[in-house]
């Protein structure tokens, strides 16, 4: 949850302005990590919403995160490593308060050590043949495994691990295998024509090839391993510290701030191309309609990017063997200024394509509306809001709740009678959206209370006085439902202005971060990155947080997310839930939530394929937290073979359709004609939704709002 926030300046007085002249502009990297060591601790402590005391504890608890982030399989470090970094485990907090890089450069040169010794350790493995037939398993549960007690015992372990990838890559192929004679055997029942390719491959053929191709995977596992910097691994350790205050507290470097803001407003200034890595190589993917990359009309999706020329008067870099987040921000820049492509056509030949940066939009994170058909003549419109977008630095730019607006007034046009507004997997993003959203649909009124680390209690309210929707609203939510999403759902339900239907409760999120510059409190022009800081929590109207608990949903349907452990009660580091006083408002009455629960919970009894998803939900949670796994061959066929016939019986989940019709807007079906990429991405989303049973629920209840309106 985001806000836009200034620091208050009395705050900074006291305890910060003694940084403002503690450091001089670094001289290297180590000058730098220390900087940043200590600000992140000063800005920890004195602008976290709930600051820990930096002691022996808190040392522990980052010792133990910084080994979850770092080597969450217990692959890389061996027993004798962690018992020599063990004798730092009460001195992390020492060492954030001098900014002592010992711990940090310990772990990470011995990371680089072992990365460098396992790499040998695979080349050796597939020297080798690899016999798939010993009777041996891999275990999976990080949390029951010991890191390796010496380098042979670390070398079978990798030597399992390569076996395991290789049965899961043979696997694919025979999945492959089986789909392709289905579709043949299909064409050939029904007489069609043929043009199905089924060339099974020989048993002995497929261990070659699967191993060959784990070979690679492996490699190019340990090439992008050691093209990455230290000041990568820094950020992780930095993390560290940070999540041990709250799960949303987190370091950010230059670049990895960048990519936020990319995401955070759904823009970025470049030349619309995704940027694929294949073994070693940088290749062009997916070229966006319209952007300069396909305006160009030379470059095409294949090919090789060898250089990339940033500015005129700068010499083009050899971005062969580059990460592609490095090539990506050689590519990006400021709008209206050139860049220069050299890439390898697929025919061999060599160009030097030069662009104009435009801004490219990241359409996924807008929203989105299509018109539903109903089977007794009416229409329904459904929005789809992915993220509560926002863009703080352009006053034109996009934001949610104008999207949400404008997709409302196409509804409306269409004559429609209710609006399901779906705000699953949504992660939520401006708080202030919320509020203009709310707007929207109702009159003026409290929508949110935010309370600081000093227990001041704000009430935020929308003053809009001119909904532009009044009629049924259903709101969907999953377990991946959270921040802002949850406000907005849970002020709705509050006010009793739109019926909750999903998941039994949201991700519980309750918090609100900023941004916070390190540099701003330091005597140099460098960028130390940000520190994105838990400053405040939010509660509802009611006075109850949303945090750990979420929002409980008022027509309660489970999915595939409910059986796992997803969600902030499952965190350790994550703030308690607590409650205020409640704050006045004016609760309405649109719906008899009692007879709609009723009439849902009647028809998801009787919903076999509902039925069915639950217990292919339950069935795959089971799954995943198996503990182990066969690395014999004929075991590993036998386990799979038993999981197939499991398998078949939810196919059916599948060729699911609700039989919902969907309609798009005239002007859409224009834009089609001209946007290849908004076409496709039309048909994969409408197939999607003529596939979605909870879709097909929220019609139901909202037919049902219509008629005891």
């Amino acid at each position: 949850m985001w806000k836009n926030f200034k620091l208050n300046k009395f705050l900074l007085l006291i305890p910060l302005t003694s940084l403002m002249f503690c450091f001089n502009s670094p001289k290297n990297d180590d000058e730098k990590m220390q900087t940043i060591m200590v600000s992140v601790k000063n800005t920890l402590s004195y602008l976290h919403y709930s600051p820990k005391p930096i002691n022996d504890a808190y040392s522990k608890d980052v010792y133990k995160h910084y080994f979850e982030l770092v080597d969450p399989g217990k692959r890389y470090f061996l027993q004798s490593d962690m018992d020599e970094f063990a004798k730092h485990e009460t001195k992390l907090d020492d060492y954030i308060n001098l900014g002592d890089l010992t711990f940090y450069k310990l772990t990470v040169d011995r990371l680089y050590q072992r990365a460098d010794e396992i790499d040998k350790m695979t080349q050796d493995i597939f020297s080798k043949p690899i016999n798939l037939h010993e009777d041996e398993s891999l275990i999976l549960e990080p949390k029951i495994k010991k890191a390796p007690a010496n380098k042979e015992e670390m070398y079978n372990e990798w030597k399992k691990f390569i076996k395991y990838n290789i049965l899961q890559e043979i696997e694919s192929m025979n999945s492959k295998e089986e789909a392709q004679k289905e579709k043949k055997d299909s064409v050939q029942k029904y007489k069609l024509k043929d043009t199905i390719k089924y060339e099974p491959i020989a048993p002995d053929q497929k261990i070659k090839k699967a191993t060959d191709e784990v070979k690679d995977l492996v490699k190019e596992t340990f090439t992008r391993f050691k093209k990455r910097k230290k000041m990568d691994w820094f950020t992780v350790y930095m993390n560290a510290y940070t999540e041990v205050f709250d799960p949303h507290t987190n370091y950010y470097s230059p670049k990895d701030k960048e990519d936020f803001d990319t995401n955070f407003t759904g823009k970025v200034i470049g030349i619309g191309a995704i940027i694929q890595e294949k073994k070693g190589n940088l290749y062009l993917g997916a070229l966006t309609i319209g952007a300069p990359a396909w305006k160009s009309k030379q470059l095409s999706e294949g090919d090789k990017i060898l250089k990339v020329k940033s500015k005129p008067k700068e010499d083009a870099v050899n971005v062969v063997g580059m990460l592609s987040d490095e090539a990506v921000r050689l590519i990006r820049g400021e709008k209206g200024t050139p860049v220069t492509l050299t890439v390898q056509k697929k025919d061999g030949s060599i160009k030097d394509v030069t662009m104009i940066r435009e801004e490219v939009a990241i359409e996924d994170t807008f929203a989105r509306s299509i018109v539903i058909n109903s089977p007794d003549g009416k229409k329904y419109g459904f929005i789809n809001l992915p993220s509560f977008n926002a863009d703080f630095e352009n006053p034109n730019g996009r934001n949610a709740s104008d999207d949400i607006k404008n997709e409302i007034i196409k509804l409306k046009q269409q004559n429609i009678e209710g609006i399901v507004l779906d705000l699953r997997n949504n992660g939520g993003g401006s708080l202030t959206e919320v509020g203009d959203i709310m707007g929207l649909f109702m009159d003026a009124g409290p929508y949110v209370q935010v309370k600081d680390g000093n227990g001041k209690i704000q009430t935020l309210k929308n003053k809009q006085e001119a909904p532009i929707w009044t009629g049924p609203l259903v709101i969907m939510q999953n377990e991946l439902s959270a921040s802002a999403s949850e406000i907005l759902a849970g002020v709705m339900q509050d006010y009793g202005r739109a019926m909750i239907i999903g998941s039994p409760q949201s991700f519980g999120k309750g918090t609100v971060q900023t941004f916070v510059d390190l540099n701003r409190f330091l005597n140099t022009e460098d960028d130390f990155g940000s520190l994105k800081l838990t400053i405040q929590k939010f509660y509802r109207i009611t006075g109850e947080s949303t945090q750990r608990k979420g929002i409980v949903s008022d027509i309660e349907m489970k999915d595939f997310f409910t059986y796992a452990e997803i969600g902030e009660r499952y965190d350790d580091y994550a703030l308690a839930w607590d409650k205020i006083p409640s704050t006045n408002f004016q609760k309405l009455n649109y719906f008899n939530i009692q007879a709609l629960e009723k009439a849902s919970a009647d028809r998801m009894a009787k919903n076999a394929k509902y039925q069915l998803l639950l217990e292919s939900a339950q069935w795959r949670e089971k799954l995943d937290k198996e503990e182990s796994i066969t690395l014999n061959i004929d075991k590993f066929n036998e386990v799979t073979k038993q999981r197939k016939a499991q398998i078949e019986k939810f196919k059916s989940l599948t060729k699911f359709e609700n039989g919902l019709k969907f309609s798009m807007y005239p002007s859409e079906i224009e834009r089609e004609k001209k946007d290849e990429a908004f076409k496709k991405k039309s048909e994969i989303w409408i197939k999607n939704l003529k596939k979605d049973l909870y879709l097909q629920e929220a019609m139901n209840i909202i037919a049902d709002m219509n008629v005891k309106a």
